[in-house]
């Protein structure tokens, strides 16, 4: 049964009837293909007749029932009748548009005939899942050795690696002997002179000696003091911190982000300032640390007034700068 709305495609003045051809378009070429001859077909004819009127003007001349009005109600009356006429017998137009066109249509035989292979919407192609392999539950068993075999070292291997983390470190050397290698390392990745990177984390953790915990003393491996904002999401601990408002001290409670280990935690570093346009500035002075500890505090990297003079006078210390050539570190 036709779709009422391409019917009206056969009235000149509904449009309409001429956008659900494009609808009819999609499921089913060939009726569509046959309305949009029939509608090339209607002006054909729709020329042809405004040509022999065009012919018969001359005996109009003087003619009083002549008008611009009967004039513009004889042109409607003519683009019916020759839309009439294309979609009656027709003078064989339609049916050779049709058979020239269906060539090129897809999914349609030169015919007009519609390929019974011939895929148009998703309905059409095989949803069907494909048969289950007889070997599929060995490959299943094989796959749980593998993983129980893997499950049953990971512990071993995490509690390897923690016991080589300290939680909280002895002295000023322990801390830069145990983390000078990741500030080397993450340093040449950077630019950002593993000296200030040691000097900060000191002052942020007090040389190792007061830890980030959270309420059940489990350690964070935060090394900076970053906060566990609205753009973190990893783990975080809650402590009480001091902050300065208005230069003054007071004791807030806050979130902070809380790491795997203290290389992840030099990688969010740098994550976190290349991630902010605030320290933009910041990390253009990446190879002068004495400036780039001045940029940081003016940025606003913490409310402490003197945090930057704080990091430039441990990072210049005689003790961390032979510290940290001990390790192997510092090539100036």
């Amino acid at each position: 049964m036709q779709d009422y709305r391409v019917q009206q495609a056969q009235v000149y003045t509904d449009f309409s009837g001429l956008n659900a051809l494009k609808s009819q378009a999609r499921t089913d070429k060939q009726a569509a293909l046959e309305q949009v001859a029939k509608q090339f077909e209607s002006l054909f004819l729709s020329e042809m007749l405004k040509s022999m009127r065009k012919a018969g003007e001359v005996f109009a001349e003087g003619n009083y029932l002549n008008s611009n009005d009967s004039e513009f109600y004889r042109d409607m009356f003519d683009s019916q009748i020759s839309l009439s006429m294309a979609n009656g017998s027709g003078t064989g137009l339609a049916e050779a548009l049709v058979r020239q066109l269906g060539e090129s249509v897809p999914g349609m035989a030169a015919n007009g005939e519609k390929l019974a292979a011939h895929k148009a919407t998703l309905a059409d192609y095989d949803r069907s899942m494909p048969a289950i392999s007889p070997r599929l539950p060995e490959q299943i068993d094989a796959v749980e050795k593998v993983a129980r075999a893997v499950a049953s070292e990971v512990p071993e291997v995490a509690a390897a690696a923690s016991a080589e983390k300290p939680v909280v470190f002895e002295s000023p050397e322990h801390f830069v002997s145990e983390l000078m290698p990741f500030a080397e390392q993450i340093g040449r990745e950077s630019g950002i002179d593993p000296r200030l990177m040691i000097a900060q984390a000191a002052l942020e953790t007090g040389w190792g000696k007061h830890m980030i915990k959270g309420d059940d003393s489990q350690p964070s491996f935060n090394l900076f003091g970053i906060k566990a904002d609205g753009r973190w999401g990893g783990d975080a601990v809650t402590i009480t911190t001091t902050e300065f408002r208005g230069g003054v001290a007071m004791k807030e409670r806050a979130d902070f982000r809380a790491y795997p280990d203290y290389e992840a935690s030099f990688r969010d570093y740098v994550d976190f300032l290349q991630g902010n346009p605030r320290y933009r500035d910041v990390l253009s002075s990446a190879g002068e640390p004495e400036v780039f500890a001045e940029k940081l505090q003016e940025a606003g990297y913490a409310t402490d007034p003197e945090y930057g003079s704080k990091i430039r006078r441990i990072m210049n210390r005689d003790s961390l700068m032979t510290l940290s050539m001990g390790s192997g570190g510092i090539k100036e």
